[in-house]
């Protein structure tokens, strides 16, 4: 009896590499949105940009404005790990400090550019509100656990909209003030601080 042949190919991807595939994918795209727009831009275009295949590019994403979302919820899992670890008594904007200062729950200038596109894509648009809509389960999650409520006490959904909703418009002010081609400068300083501010609104229904 012979030996069984070996497989052969590619071992698999692992999910790491997958992730950093899907942030290249996205990188490229929004770099390729904000050079000629989204109507000039093809799959194709996306992946040359990103060194990878269309083929790729329709594997990971179903759309070319869904590839960008890998960019718009970075942060999403920090931000809920640090309103599980959020001290009471402690105000809500301080329970970010560690996150801000490691620059991992701030978005990255291309963001703010890409935010300033979904005023005028709907596509992008559509995934931008999604995203948010789909990290409001996880705030929620945090905040139940952080305050030891049971599963079905409305109140950490509440406040997860609350929260949503301050960061959201937060990063939107913060993105729609900073149009370079109105001479605004787009600094991280100005960015935490419309955060901050926002946050600090919301928390006033959030205990």
């Amino acid at each position: 009896m012979t030996a069984a042949r070996g497989r052969t190919g590619r071992p698999p991807l692992t999910e790491e590499r997958k992730a950093a595939i899907r942030l290249e994918i996205a990188r490229a795209a929004v770099g390729l949105f904000i050079a000629q727009g989204v109507g000039a831009t093809t799959g194709e275009e996306i992946g040359r940009a990103a060194g990878v295949s269309s083929r790729t590019v329709w594997r990971y994403f179903p759309t070319k404005e869904s590839c960008v979302r890998p960019l718009l919820s970075t942060g999403i899992d920090t931000i809920a790990a640090a309103l599980r670890e959020w001290p009471a008594g402690q105000p809500l904007d301080e329970a970010f400090d560690g996150m801000w200062a490691a620059d991992a729950g701030l978005p990255g200038p291309d963001v703010g550019a890409l935010v300033r596109l979904t005023r005028t894509e709907p596509g992008l648009r559509a995934v931008w509100l999604q995203t948010h809509d789909e990290a409001e389960p996880a705030f929620a999650r945090a905040l139940a656990e952080r305050g030891g409520l049971p599963d079905d006490d409305v109140r950490p959904a509440v406040w997860a909209a609350m929260l949503n909703a301050a960061l959201r418009a937060a990063v939107e002010h913060h993105a729609y003030r900073t149009d370079p081609r109105c001479g605004a400068a787009d600094t991280r300083a100005d960015l935490e601080t419309a955060l901050r501010t926002a946050l600090a609104a919301a928390a006033t229904g959030i205990s």
